[in-house]
């Protein structure tokens, strides 16, 4: 078994291991991670790469926004995260359009401080 199959069979047992707040941990991450791989793209002009890892993390976002469970008592939590989840959209929208590396950069501070929130809980 090569490296790259045995990382994929390492992810893939994580993922279906995993708690529901593990998975938003790894969701975030994956999200924070293209975020980083399309800035550096980016700077390498590299227009393709930056297109191919800011759809991952907008992917990435929607399986989150799809998530929220608005029918629990934490209504008001799921409402504020869809708003920002909907804003994180739209700013990694605009970045890729305009191929814009502060929002790049905005939208992945964002991600950085929901990552450390959850990983607080």
């Amino acid at each position: 078994m090569g490296y790259g199959n045995a990382a994929n069979v390492y992810k893939k047992n994580q993922i279906q291991t995993a708690s529901p707040k593990q998975l938003v941990i790894l969701l975030y991450e994956g999200a924070i991670k293209n975020i980083r791989l399309a800035e550096l793209a980016q700077e390498q002009n590299d227009v393709q790469k930056v297109n191919q890892h800011l759809i991952k993390a907008q992917d990435i976002i929607s399986e989150l926004l799809n998530s929220l469970n608005h029918q629990d008592g934490e209504n008001a939590i799921a409402s504020e995260l869809s708003i920002l989840y909907d804003y994180l959209l739209n700013e990694l929208l605009q970045a890729n359009l305009k191929k814009d590396i502060n929002k790049m950069s905005s939208a992945r501070n964002i991600l950085n401080e929901l990552l450390e929130a959850w990983t607080s809980i």
